[in-house]
């Protein structure tokens, strides 16, 4: 694995407040999706690494921002950081928070992450807002104004040049985050309900006799009934995913290692809420640490021939 330090100097950031501020989003994302730092770092070429932890550290900070209180409190919270944002990016000052910081040097290094950006946030009043889905179409809605804009922060920086690849590449990071946000709803459920949301279309629960209230109780009783809808959820995703196995043909040799990880985690993650089908009400749902550090090992082998 390159040295971070490293990184930053192949990535041409050299000021000593810069690194500073890429040192702390980098802390950031250690601590909150370790697995997916891991394959950053593994698997990516050096000089992306920085850009890539800053994005990644910007979309959780927004997403903590917007994710506590009522909905009043989330969008209030939105709107003030949108600004700080806006204001940031505009300036030719650098700004003072490291977050902010390390997404203004980054925006001037890859100028395309500027619209990025924009259309991140533009998507976010949907995630702040959010307590649920009555229908299917709902949901794909959500994906469209909120989890592929996220997505998007990261996989643009690996995104292929030629206009008509680009346009398969979005299509394809579609299919992946239709299918990894579904998972993540159905990995999430127990923490979802605790918080009286769920990621299942309220009609697709009544298909299945169930009610938002019953899994808000986090009762056994609806175990059985649970179980048939998160199936079912999961074949939805399933298919999703395997309508974009072909996404890392699309970039340069160096990216496919990281992008075929991310597939192969994602599909881990996928049979292991399948196999816990409707107890994910009772209990996290994860694939184990050694399917995905076997993963990463594998792809790290391919990874290598690239440095």
């Amino acid at each position: 694995m390159t040295g971070w330090p490293t990184a930053l100097t192949k990535a041409g950031i050299t000021d000593p407040r810069l690194r500073r501020a890429y040192d702390a989003q980098r802390r950031i994302v250690r601590r909150y999706a370790l697995h997916e730092y891991v394959a950053v770092r593994l698997l990516l070429p050096a000089e992306l690494h920085p850009p890539v932890v800053a994005a990644v550290a910007y979309m959780h900070t927004t997403d903590e921002l917007i994710d506590t209180g009522g909905v009043d409190t989330r969008a209030a919270a939105l709107a003030a950081w949108d600004a700080e944002t806006s204001t940031a990016l505009e300036s030719a000052e650098p700004p003072e928070q490291d977050g902010l910081l390390a997404l203004w040097d980054t925006v001037r290094r890859h100028p395309n992450m500027a619209a990025r950006v924009r259309a991140f946030l533009d998507g976010a009043p949907v995630e702040a807002s959010w307590t649920g889905f009555e229908t299917e179409a709902d949901f794909q809605a959500y994906v469209d104004s909120y989890s592929l804009p996220a997505l998007m922060l990261t996989a643009s920086l690996l995104a292929p040049a030629d206009p008509e690849t680009y346009e398969s590449y979005v299509k394809g990071c579609r299919d992946l985050i239709e299918g990894w946000q579904r998972s993540d709803f159905l990995a999430d459920l127990r923490e979802d309900a605790e918080n009286d949301r769920i990621g299942i279309p309220r009609d697709e629960l009544a298909r299945h006799g169930l009610k938002f209230e019953d899994l808000r109780s986090r009762s056994e009783a609806c175990v059985p009934a649970l179980d048939q809808a998160v199936r079912a959820q999961a074949y939805l995703a399933e298919t999703t995913l395997a309508d974009c196995r072909a996404l890392p043909t699309l970039v340069a040799a160096e990216h496919r290692p990281f992008l075929d990880a991310l597939l192969a985690v994602q599909e881990l993650r996928l049979g292991a809420v399948r196999r816990a089908g409707g107890r994910v009400l009772l209990r996290d749902a994860g694939p184990s640490a050694f399917a995905t550090l076997r993963v990463l090992a594998r792809q790290y082998r391919r990874a290598r021939r690239y440095a």
